[in-house]
């Protein structure tokens, strides 16, 4: 079981000690995360320090050094989500009509999607949010959530159905 450094005056268990959390913030930060993200980032590698000890694996002979190395690894998950970011915009920029609708009309759109996407059952929501707004294929869906891909498949067919007659019901589409 991992040992537990408690910080003086704060009574809470901490995983990473002042050191080896500026040397992951160092290494987040020189993996190019942006200093608003370095919390997160510091966040991340204690819950992997918690989620090793809940599994009940031993601790790592050092710590500092792995936490670097987790640390190395969400910096380069961070600009993979940032390309996937870019690419997703990429390809709804290319799906826009050559005609620009009007700033009304796009934050209506936007306003009818976010409402059709709040009435859908999670698991249909969370498929539609992966594979249109985090564009992962669908085996990628289907490795992140455990499930198999004709799961995934179906969900994606009943969401995109269901949010396609909202739109419709509410004539924005």
């Amino acid at each position: 079981m991992l040992r537990r450094k408690t910080r003086q005056g704060q009574g809470t268990d901490d995983l990473l000690d002042p050191a080896q959390e500026r040397r992951v913030r160092a290494v987040l930060a020189l993996g190019g995360v942006p200093q608003a993200d370095l919390p997160d980032g510091v966040q991340q590698v204690r819950l992997r320090l918690l989620e090793r000890a809940a599994r009940g694996d031993e601790a790592p002979r050092d710590v500092s050094a792995w936490a670097a190395v987790v640390a190395s690894n969400l910096a380069m998950d961070w600009h993979r989500a940032k390309r996937r970011q870019e690419r997703v915009g990429e390809r709804l920029a290319s799906l826009r009509p050559l005609e620009q609708p009007s700033d009304e009309d796009t934050s209506l759109l936007s306003l009818a999607v976010a409402r059709g996407l709040d009435e859908l059952p999670d698991a249909h929501r969370q498929i539609l949010v992966l594979r249109f707004y985090a564009d992962l294929p669908v085996r990628g869906i289907a490795e992140e959530l455990g499930i198999p891909e004709g799961t995934v498949k179906s969900r994606l067919h009943t969401a995109v159905r269901a949010l396609r007659a909202r739109l419709h019901e509410d004539e924005v589409v």
